[in-house]
């Protein structure tokens, strides 16, 4: 399972209809850059600075980025214990999503309420998912405090900041609503599991941005105070050990496919941003002969990911792991982008295998139940930064992102496709 909310799209498109001109950001003190674990906080600092400035090559995303923060600013916060049921545990702080390709064989009754036994058709989401469950709620939280905490950086308006500080607290924080840092009750199945270690992935294809949306409100942001700072640093260190000490993290460090790429990548992440740069150092190198050299064939392909019946989405979304995990290796002497397995396999020829299709020069050749030829734009403009010379070529082929092209402003990939369209 992968993909961002479909709700988001929704949000970005009507809000940036909104937007005919190019907003200038507002003069606010410049601290220092942020101590960010996947995106560049001194290209951040910098960026900011153009703006300041006021390079109009930036109004366009600068536009699109107030967008989805005006958006925001009147939605949430969300909380955990808000949904009708509790996980199976009992306790409504525990997070609680439900496996998304999982159907009902037979229409629910008295005796039978969830229509069990449940079977799997894998790629069709089944929309009872997106209802009674954590997970809709959460991603909204991941998506508007990454949106919300860019937008105050870039223009110093507190309202920003502010709001972002409030879901944070809310979802994470506060003693009446905050989740309990484990994922023991994601992707359950009905009658069958009361949860699976591959719904960690319902965090580790997101969080990282969170991570970094706390390290940008961490330089000075309004409503974002040290006791806040502290606190979310405790739940990240709770976090870290349950991922790493649990039976699920275990079983998900050892998935080889996308699964095993998120872990690594969320694993990394979470070690850089709680201090334990040996762990984070020590995951981004084992990725090599792990990661690459198993699930990228010498031509680039990723093997287990064509075999999906959305193989574009997922061969794009294994690499938005891939290469942010590269970006985390940034931070810590470690350039994941030059390394060569036995084969030639690397994270170049895996985004080289996607050009012709993310360009429009050629049919994807793989099933796909929904193409989307932007869903490869990020992980191409990752290439192209880290030196790829095929795909910097490529990048005024890509196609515009629903809601626009951040990647100016929040240079390192996303999912921009989604699993629920």
């Amino acid at each position: 399972m992968s993909g961002r909310s479909g709700s988001r799209a929704a949000v970005l498109l009507a809000a940036a209809a909104t937007f005919a001109a190019v907003l200038v950001p507002v003069a606010h003190a410049a601290p220092e850059a942020p101590r960010t674990v996947v995106l560049d906080g001194t290209r951040l600092q910098q960026t900011r600075a153009r703006l300041e400035h006021g390079d109009p090559r930036l109004g366009r995303a600068l536009e699109s980025l107030t967008a989805r923060a005006d958006a925001w600013l009147g939605q949430g916060p969300w909380t955990v214990v808000d949904k009708p049921k509790p996980a199976p545990g009992g306790d409504v702080h525990d997070y609680l999503s439900q496996a998304p390709y999982w159907w009902p064989t037979t229409a629910p009754t008295a005796d039978n309420p969830w229509g069990c036994p449940y079977v799997q058709r894998d790629g069709q989401r089944n929309p009872e998912v997106d209802s009674g469950t954590d997970r809709q709620d959460v991603e909204k939280v991941f998506d508007s405090t990454y949106d919300l905490s860019l937008a105050w950086y870039y223009t110093g308006r507190r309202s920003y900041a502010e709001k972002a500080g409030q879901i944070l607290r809310t979802w994470f924080l506060d003693p009446a609503t905050r989740m309990n840092p484990n994922l023991n009750h994601a992707q359950f199945i009905p009658c069958k599991y009361d949860g699976r270690a591959i719904g960690i992935i319902d965090f580790s294809q997101s969080y990282t941005s969170v991570l970094d949306a706390q390290a940008i409100l961490a330089t000075g942001a309004p409503g974002w105070s040290a006791k806040d700072r502290s606190a979310m640093g405790k739940w990240n260190s709770d976090f870290r050990d349950w991922l790493k000490n649990s039976d699920f993290g275990a079983q998900e460090g050892a998935a080889a496919n996308n699964h095993g790429t998120f872990y690594d990548m969320q694993l990394a992440a979470l070690a850089c941003a709680t201090g334990d740069k040996a762990l984070a150092r020590r995951t981004v190198l084992d990725a090599r002969a792990r990661r690459i050299d198993p699930q990228i064939a010498a031509d680039g392909s990723q093997p287990q990911e064509l075999a999906r019946t959305r193989s574009w989405h997922y061969s794009t979304f294994d690499l938005v792991a891939y290469t942010r995990l590269a970006a985390i290796g940034r931070h810590l002497g470690v350039n994941l982008w030059t390394y060569r397995g036995p084969e030639g396999q690397s994270l170049f020829k895996a985004v080289d295998y996607l050009l012709p299709a993310a360009t429009g020069a050629a049919a994807w050749a793989h099933p796909e139940l929904e193409f989307h030829r932007y869903a490869a734009s990020d992980v191409v403009h990752a290439a192209a930064d880290a030196g790829d010379k095929a795909a910097r070529k490529a990048v005024p082929q890509l196609q515009t992102p629903p809601g626009g092209d951040l990647w100016a402003l929040r240079p390192a990939a996303e999912q921009l496709d989604s699993i629920a369209g």
